[in-house]
């Protein structure tokens, strides 16, 4: 499909900068079949039924922006993929000033070199000495907002926590699974009493999820490929869920992925471990999900064609057109939807 059928007009003051405070104090737009109401995030309970399941990731974001010198040449890098226990794939600015074999000084005594390039240019880190990599990230390393907020304001203290979900557990990500920033152990209680499940997987979300689609078609895009993990005792819950016709929710376009991919084509969820490079545009016939819960999305991004492969571009649209005329918040930080396909 022409990527200029996903194009909408987008306010740039309508990207939020900063979460609600509290975080279910966010608006939510619910969409269900045919119908569009104005929600709050705090009205989940009573929109989902007893027997649903809510399905998040766990993954947990690591200050993954780096910032430091080769020589008097100053380097940015982007962390994005994990290859090894020392490795790491990265997004780099000013690369071209990067040879293999260079060494860069991120600074409190973290280094990496230059062990490699992808053809997609990006550059593969090897980090120096014996700590754990994950101690090296936390001295040197920001959390790496998206490029959306970060030209608008630089990441501080404050995003340490706001950019991470309750469900964070497993160290991994350079982007957090956004949809699920809105839940607080409240919500999670009042979501229990009306007998509505949670499950946990895990998708360590790179940051090619914050790549534009360059290209004129979607055919011609290349997802980045990310990690992920369904263990078989999850995948046997879930199995479960549905077949006492419950409905599996996904919290989140990662969490919506990994299902899809650990599904076959009779709709069972099966284990999965290792990377996923989905791409789900219209067209896509739906495996696992039978809903989603996400956040609002940006115009020709990958996530507003797999929403519009969820609902349908027509309606997706038409969805996205009141949220802008209603003054939604999107994005990261932004407020969230509630989407349920006709049928579902």
């Amino acid at each position: 499909m022409r990527v200029d059928l996903f194009d909408f007009d987008l306010p740039p003051e309508l990207i939020a900068l900063r979460p609600a405070k509290p975080r279910d104090s966010a608006r939510l737009l619910l969409v269900e079949g045919g119908t569009i109401a104005d929600k709050m995030v705090l009205d989940l309970p009573s929109l989902l039924r007893p027997g649903d399941t809510l399905v998040f990731n766990d993954t947990r974001v690591i200050p993954a922006q780096l910032e430091g010198k080769r020589g008097e040449a100053r380097i940015g890098a982007t962390l994005h993929k994990r290859e090894g226990p020392r490795g790491w794939w990265a997004f780099v600015r000013n690369a071209k000033r990067l040879r293999i074999g260079d060494t860069v000084e991120f600074g409190g005594g973290v280094s990496a070199s230059v062990d490699g390039r992808d053809e997609d240019g990006a550059v593969l880190l090897h980090f120096e000495g014996e700590e754990p990599v994950e101690l090296l990230l936390e001295r040197a390393g920001r959390m790496p907002l998206p490029p959306y907020i970060a030209s608008r304001r630089p990441a501080d203290r404050s995003d340490r926590d706001d950019y991470q979900t309750m469900f964070a557990r497993q160290d991994g990500a350079v982007a957090a699974p956004t949809a699920a920033l809105h839940f607080t152990p409240k919500l999670i209680e009042a979501l229990e009493k009306q007998g509505i499940g949670r499950e946990t997987l895990t998708l360590h979300v790179g940051a090619g999820t914050f790549l534009p689609v360059k290209a004129e078609d979607t055919s011609e895009h290349k997802m980045h490929s990310e990690w992920g993990r369904v263990d078989a005792e999850t995948a046997n819950r879930l199995n479960g869920v549905r077949a006492s016709g419950g409905r599996l929710i996904a919290v989140g376009t990662t969490s919506l992925r990994l299902l899809e991919s650990a599904a076959g084509e009779d709709g069972v969820i099966g284990p999965f471990e290792g990377d996923t490079a989905i791409f789900i545009t219209p067209g896509y016939r739906f495996k696992a999900v039978n809903g989603l819960i996400t956040n609002f999305h940006l115009p020709r991004s990958t996530l507003f064609m797999l929403v519009s492969a969820l609902m349908g571009l027509d309606a997706m649209k038409k969805v996205y057109a009141h949220a802008v005329e209603e003054k939604y918040r999107f994005y990261s930080y932004g407020d969230a939807s509630l989407l349920i396909p006709p049928g579902h």
